[in-house]
């Protein structure tokens, strides 16, 4: 297994093997110290967080992480909680769960806890995972929700403020297994300069310090580039008329390609 640098950002498409080689959740082990890792769980997107919080604490624990705690934030005033705060300052790994991306954001956007969170990623000191809704709130920008399997328009998606931890992206989670290609164009229509990313269920996109992202993984990433976009008809429309979209980049990355996010240059991954 490749090992990842502690200032990794790992973003999970859902559904991540927790049974058999669990290769994901592995690297995010392994990226958060190994038997030396002290991880958070964040699971306050779930309505049921503490069954969720609690299986992650059994997955890693079982692979020997050092210390575990469940950082259980049912309510905003939580977010100022001191003993949380005291455990995010030795963590090297926060976790979050999935289940809901406005109910984890309504929660912990601009609570001193995930200002502290964003502040010990954005300076490379602690690894940060996240799956599903986990992932969705990833952007400055968030796919609230929406429908799937319809030509794009501006009604298929519902759009949020994320928690910014990786700003420039929109993040679609559980992409290909649920349909949702014209939900993120409908997305990236109003903010075409942001890259849009669809993850696929167990697979994972690694976002590293170096301006690379590398896809390990049973299924794709996919990555549309609309910086380039010549033309779209979205402010001319009613919002349920399909979206015209020109000039559009699309790349789908398998296991082990990469994509460097300042060149926009895709990169094929080597064949073991």
């Amino acid at each position: 297994m490749k090992q990842y640098l502690r200032s990794s950002v790992l973003v999970i498409g859902g559904a991540e093997d927790k049974v058999h080689g669990k290769e994901i959740l592995q690297s995010f082990w392994h990226c958060a110290g190994g038997t030396d890792a002290i991880i958070g769980i964040i699971p306050s997107a779930s309505r049921e967080p503490t069954i969720i919080g609690d299986r992650y604490v059994s997955i890693f624990g079982e692979m020997g992480a050092k210390d575990l705690k469940v950082l259980d934030v049912r309510d905003r005033i939580q977010g100022e909680d001191k003993e949380y705060q005291e455990y995010v300052e030795k963590c090297t790994g926060i976790f979050m769960t999935g289940g809901d991306q406005l109910r984890l954001c309504g929660l912990l956007a601009d609570t001193p806890l995930m200002e502290r969170i964003r502040q010990r990623v954005k300076l490379g000191e602690v690894t940060l995972g996240g799956t599903s809704a986990g992932a969705a709130v990833m952007g400055h920008h968030m796919i609230a929700g929406g429908s799937s399997g319809e030509s794009p328009n501006r009604a298929l998606v519902d759009m949020a403020m994320g928690l910014g931890i990786i700003p420039e992206v929109i993040v679609d989670q559980h992409f290909h297994n649920r349909n949702r290609m014209a939900r993120l164009l409908s997305a990236l229509s109003n903010h075409p300069e942001r890259l849009g990313i669809g993850i696929d269920e167990d697979t994972c996109a690694v976002f590293q310090k170096d301006e690379y992202i590398e896809v390990i993984g049973k299924g794709t990433v996919t990555i549309v580039d609309g910086q380039a976009m010549s033309y779209t008809n979205h402010g001319k429309v009613a919002a349920e008329e399909p979206l015209a979209l020109h000039n559009l980049r699309l790349h789908i990355l398998g296991h082990g390609d990469r994509y460097n996010r300042k060149t926009h240059q895709p990169i094929a991954g080597r064949i073991e």
